[in-house]
Parts: C-alpha cells; structure tokens; sequence
C-alpha cells in the first residue's frame, strides 16, 4: 500500500501536472471571481479524471479507491474546491455505473465520464440535513413518469452542470422510501436558487435545485423504488474518503507554503525556521498529515476490498482528515503572520475551503455517530 509502483506513481503525478498546470495557477482568481471553470474541468475528462472508479468498459478509469484518494490529494494541491468538485462528479458518475441498468449506462456514462457531461449529487434540504433518511421531496408516479416537487439546499454545481443524481420519496416515511433517479438539467419545471455568498468554495457555484411539477421519465429511476437511501450512503463512503483526500492534500500545500516562507522570513536576526519552537510546529504538522494519510489509504483498501468495517474506517477517515487537515492549513496560517491573512499568499484560501470538508458529505459529529454505532455494537 505504502510502496506506490510504476503505474501508481504514474497516475498519482497525472493528477499533480494537472494541478500545477490548470488549477494551481488560477485558484485565487478564480475563488476572488466566484469563476466555475467548465473549461478546464473538460479537460479533465480525457485524462480519465470523470469517471476514475467508474468500469472500462463503461468509459472509466477502472481504477481503485486508493488511486483515487492518491488522485484527489494531488489535486486539491491546485485548488481544493475544484478538486472537492470532481470528486462530488466522480461519486455521482459511479452511482449511474453501479446501480443504473444498460440503457442508463448507454445513455449517460459516456458523457459524464469524459466530462462533457458535468453532475451533482442531490441529497440534502432546507430542513433536513444529517437526518437524511427524513427527506420530503416527493416523487409521484404517473404513468410513465414521476411527477417531482420539492427543494434540494447545498448543491455543488447546481445550475452549471447538466445531470443531477437526485433523492427523493416515493413511498412512506423513513429511509425505505427513498429512490434515487437521474435529473437532467433541462427538465421542466427543474429550477435553481441563487449562488449562495460562502466563506470558502468559492469557485464552485452552490445553490437550491427547485422541483414544481417536474415531470421525470421513470426510466431515469436508479435501481428499485426504495433503493436511493441505500444507493446514496454507499456513494458516500467514496465521497467522504475523496473530501478527505482533499483536505490532506490542500494541508500539503499550506505545509509546502509555509517552508519556504519560513525560511526567508527574518525576526530577531536571523530565519524564523531557525526557531525550534516553530520547527516543532512544522513536525507536528507533518505528522498530522502522515497519519491521516495513512489511516485514508486504509480506509480507501478497506472500500475496495468491499471490507466489513468499510463504513467506519471511511468515518474515521474522513473525520480525522479532514480535521487534521483545517488544524494544518490554520496553523500555516498563523506562522505566515500576517501575511497569511492576505489573499495573496494562497493559504487564507486553502484554509477557507477546508473548513466546509467538516460539514460536508456528513459532518464530522455524524462521524463520530457511525463510529460509536459500530463500537458499541461491538461490545
């Protein structure tokens, strides 16, 4: 695991090119101009970044979760919120591969796999956030469609992208109710809110998906009627061990700032990084970001070889992560000094984006929730 071979290398410094090249050299623009960059985001698609776990023959990578979260830290080395955004892609891409049937994959995969197609994930609403199972966006059969009406809150990309992997009720109350469909953008009577004015993020657009009255082909139902609630955890596992990846590998960066800076900076006759009290900060922060890069391959193992105890080592994983991760960037921060409150530096950015990785994809309280389950059923 810890010995990456010659194609393991090779798909991890893919990724990092990518990053320097496209997403490194335009993060601050683009977080300053609130700018969603469909354009290179297309030009991930033919490096195999939209539909990494997604099958082959399918048009994907058919690659691992461990390439994958290798393939986000690098990334997010560029840009955490672009990187946060082709992981919310590539979770929704899989679920159309793993639960759609033939003609779903016929129709959608290619697109979205080489990214001309662009997706979100559409799971959360105004008043129901980590209670997920108790959605009231409703979806009604008639005839050969269903009739869709309701609000989705927090969706990233929502009114940029083109397909939306959407969770809604169709039957009685609780998780057993829920479906999952695929949502084209165009629908009728498919709308969508505001950009919402966030502290970090900013280069991904986040808005309100409005259901009234739209009418939704039932051939775009995913799996059974029931089966969404199931469908949506199981890509929430990939999902929080990707936001993971992206917050060790924008707490990288930060740590990769802040050397250098260290280094030049001069304070009571001679480098700051002459300071061991600041050396052991650096220390610190680097073990941080070992050990939770290493508790997230695990993790991401554990995911590929379908483990028992998948679902809370992607918990822990994502929990550790992506709180180590803020600590890290926080920290790179406060060594800059000053200098590190201004844009210019890149860290207060990196800092602000990694903040929401412990809210998003299940906050890190629910973490902590789906840990304690598997240990106390344990005892």
């Amino acid at each position: 695991m810890f010995d990456l071979d010659e194609d393991e290398r090779a798909i991890r410094d893919t990724a990092r090119e990518f990053a320097d090249e496209f997403l490194a050299p335009n993060a601050l623009d683009w977080d300053e101009r609130k700018h969603f960059p469909i354009d290179v985001l297309r030009k991930a698609g033919p490096l195999g970044l939209g539909g990494i776990y997604v099958g082959e023959e399918h048009g994907g990578s058919g690659l691992r979760r461990l390439d994958a979260v290798r393939i986000f830290e690098q990334l997010a080395t560029g840009c955490p919120a672009i990187a946060a955004y082709i992981s919310i892609h590539n979770m929704a891409t899989w679920m159309v591969d793993r639960y759609g049937d033939d003609e779903q994959r016929k129709r959608w995969l290619p697109g979205l796999t080489s990214m001309q197609l662009l997706a979100s994930y559409a799971l959360t609403e105004p008043g129901v956030g980590s209670d997920a199972a108790a959605l009231s966006t409703k979806a009604v059969r008639d005839g050969d469609d269903y009739i869709f009406n309701g609000a989705k809150q927090f969706i990233s990309g929502a009114g940029s992208t083109d397909v939306y992997v959407v969770m809604a009720r169709t039957g009685a109350p609780g998780a057993g109710g829920i479906s999952a469909f695929i949502v084209p953008a165009d629908t009728p009577g498919l709308s969508f809110g505001a950009n919402e004015k966030k502290m970090g993020w900013n280069a991904q657009p986040t808005r309100q998906v409005i259901f009234e009255n739209a009418r939704v082909p039932a051939a775009n139902l995913l799996g059974n009627e029931g089966d969404g609630f199931r469908i949506a955890m199981n890509g929430l596992n990939g999902g929080r061990i990707n936001i993971a990846a992206c917050s060790v590998g924008g707490a990288q960066a930060a740590l990769d700032k802040t050397v250098p800076y260290l280094a030049e900076r001069q304070a009571f006759g001679k480098p700051l990084l002459k300071n061991q009290a600041l050396q052991f900060d650096l220390a610190d922060m680097r073990t941080d970001l070992e050990a939770a890069r290493t508790l997230l391959w695990r993790a991401a193992a554990a995911l590929d070889a379908d483990a028992p105890d998948k679902v809370e080592l992607c918990a822990m994983a994502k929990r550790f992560a992506t709180d180590a991760g803020f600590e890290v960037a926080n920290k790179a921060l406060q060594l800059h000094g000053g200098y590190g409150y201004l844009a210019e530096y890149g860290v207060e950015k990196i800092v602000r984006d990694l903040r929401v990785h412990q809210i998003l994809e299940g906050t890190n309280e629910i973490m902590r929730v789906v840990v304690a389950r598997a240990v106390v059923g344990a005892a």
